[in-house]
């Protein structure tokens, strides 16, 4: 076989290119690849979006086993794109789109069905999807319909109304009287209650962009209490053995008192004995330092010791002594 150094570096290079555009274009479109890619691609028709979005989990009896890839607008329909992998899907199955959480978020429920398995280019059809009621979306449209109405022309509309009835019978005089009240309380306070439902409108937001934050706050919670629920027999246990200890620590102290009372009242006589002579220990050690010092000096030549003796005669004793032991005073 020839070496690469020997070969033309013309169709090397060609195929080199090749391959690394192929391994580019398999990188991109991973998740259309057959074993290693995300699933198969299904779409379901719907009336509305209801919420759902991109990422979103696709489940089959509670379990996922995909995720929403896009969503489309086909004329008077909304087209769900989704991944499914490792479940069957039938050419009857069903289509909809649950709530997932309290605060908004949304998940894909499919109920597999049919004889045949479904064909990713065919589309499950209005009839068999179904959508839910979104509160959230519903608030936000409170909210700016409410910014939306003349609340002044509201009150004079009910004037007028209450006018035109004034000769009416006394029951329905005061239901026109009482829809006049009204009408006057709401536009009395058109800029309060502007402001509570704006207020309510960025809460709701604010909560559905913290959806995660949130549910896995909840998650974390329920995972504390179902441990503390586990651990409740054996830190009832502890708890338990902690005062039965104490009382037996009370009891020992109880029973020995006696004992223990002239033992530390000598204890207590001991140290303030040890306190008193300090200053006398404390001379006697400063003191010893001297001889020490000298008696390891005559020590120090081994086997033998040297030693001095002064004051064996007394001065007064002839030439022998006749300095003393100060020496020689000239």
């Amino acid at each position: 076989m020839k070496p690469f150094s020997s070969r033309d570096p013309i169709p090397i290079g060609i195929v080199t290119v090749l391959t690394i555009a192929l391994a580019l274009v398999a990188a991109v479109n991973s998740d259309d690849l057959p074993i290693i890619g995300g699933g198969t691609t299904y779409s379901a028709e719907f009336s509305e979006a209801a919420g759902i979005a991109p990422d979103d989990e696709v489940r089959i009896a509670g379990i996922k086993v995909g995720a929403v890839s896009d969503i489309d607008l086909d004329r008077d329909k909304v087209v769900v794109r989704f991944k499914v992998k490792d479940a069957w899907v039938g050419d009857r199955t069903r289509a909809e789109i649950k709530i997932k959480t309290l605060l908004g978020q949304k998940y894909l429920a499919l109920e597999p069905d049919g004889s045949a398995v479904l064909d990713p280019a065919v589309r499950i059809p209005r009839e068999r999807t179904a959508a839910p009621y979104d509160v959230l979306e519903a608030f936000r449209g409170l909210a700016e319909t409410v910014d939306e109405v003349d609340t002044a022309q509201l009150a004079e509309s009910f004037k007028v109304i209450s006018r035109t009835f004034a000769d009416t019978p006394d029951e329905v005089r005061g239901a026109l009287n009482g829809l006049q009240s009204l009408s006057r309380t709401i536009s009395s306070r058109d800029q309060e209650l502007a402001t509570l439902l704006d207020n309510t409108k960025q809460i709701s937001k604010t909560l559905a962009d913290r959806d995660a934050e949130v549910a896995r706050l909840l998650s974390d919670g329920n995972l504390l209490l179902a441990e503390l629920n586990n651990r409740k027999q054996a830190i009832s246990a502890l708890l338990t053995g902690t005062r039965d200890l104490s009382r037996e620590l009370q009891g020992l102290v109880a029973d020995n008192n006696t004992q223990l009372g002239p033992v530390l009242a000598s204890l207590d006589q001991l140290t303030a004995m040890l306190q008193r002579n300090q200053d006398s220990l404390a001379e006697g050690i400063r003191k010893f330092a001297p001889f020490a010092r000298q008696f390891n000096n005559a020590l120090g030549t081994g086997r033998w010791f040297d030693a001095y003796v002064c004051g064996l005669l007394p001065p007064a004793l002839g030439p022998l002594n006749q300095p003393g032991c100060l020496g020689d005073p000239s």
